[in-house]
């Protein structure tokens, strides 16, 4: 079988998933193993992920560069995770997600998704358990590699951070990778368009957090998603790199906030799948 670039774009994807299902006597756990199916046999899933990990290291790398040679702007290895999680690579996560399920609708393979798992609750199910743990992991590994090349380039110029504050910036990055993901499939599922699910998920990353910033709603800012993302990675009581303020919780409160906003856009991608006809 020959990967191509669309979810489930001839009938062999479609075979080997329902045999799957199949296999696994149905239910969630056969929905999920149909879904990882589907989500490694194309090549837009390992684009995907290698284009978030060079867009990490794009900023992570040039600007530790910069740091070590200009002392008179640190930034801590954390709030270097923040920004190119923030400013880059989360685009590629949200262009992974959203194709995850909103191209199901362009190639009107959804249809044979629903005949194989009618519960449609059930589907977006599989689908989230699928995406938060490859993300979660891949966003954490990413984040170690960036950081083990990033700090020698800084020269001791960094702002310090202790070894466990490394290492939930690690984590973080990882949780961000999989929330932004899950915000990301609830809006395709809502959409089910792939620029649509991608052009609102840019306006609700980045957009409302730069808005929000340009209007001074500072008590607002840190609780947008984005922003929530960013200060997570950075960790309470850390300088933002993009707000320049303090960060005001824990890294746990941060990734709890971005969860409530994932968990909104999942329900409300939910309710439309349930509600409209594939």
């Amino acid at each position: 079988m020959t990967p191509t670039t669309h979810f489930l774009p001839r009938r062999s994807h479609d075979t080997i998933a329902m045999h799957r299902t199949k296999a696994a006597g149905g239910g969630l756990g056969g929905a999920i193993r149909a879904e990882w199916t589907k989500f490694w046999s194309v090549r837009s899933t390992w684009w995907s992920l290698i284009a978030a990990a060079a867009l990490t290291f794009a900023y992570v790398l040039p600007v530790a560069a910069s740091v070590g040679i200009d002392p008179d702007e640190p930034m801590s290895a954390p709030g270097l995770l923040a920004g190119g999680t923030f400013y880059l690579a989360q685009f590629a996560v949200v262009a992974l997600a959203a194709m995850f399920i909103a191209s199901e609708y362009s190639t009107g393979s959804i249809r044979a998704t629903l005949q194989w798992v009618p519960a449609r609750s059930r589907m977006l199910l599989a689908k989230a358990a699928v995406l938060t743990p490859v993300l979660f992991v891949f966003g954490a590994l990413t984040a170690g590699a960036a950081t083990a090349i990033a700090i020698p380039l800084m020269r001791g110029n960094e702002l310090p951070s202790s070894a466990a504050g490394l290492v939930w910036s690690f984590v973080a990055t990882g949780g961000t990778f999989a929330l932004t993901g899950l915000l990301s499939l609830g809006l395709g599922a809502a959409l089910r368009s792939v620029a649509g699910s991608i052009t609102v998920a840019f306006m609700v990353l980045l957009m409302t957090a730069m808005l929000a910033g340009s209007l001074g709603l500072m008590a607002l800012l840190d609780y947008l998603p984005g922003m929530a993302g960013m200060n997570a990675i950075v960790g309470g009581g850390q300088p933002n790199p993009l707000s320049g303020g303090a960060v005001p919780y824990s890294t746990g409160a941060g990734l709890l906030i971005f969860a409530g906003w994932a968990a909104a856009a999942l329900a409300i991608g939910n309710t439309v799948l349930r509600r409209r006809d594939a």
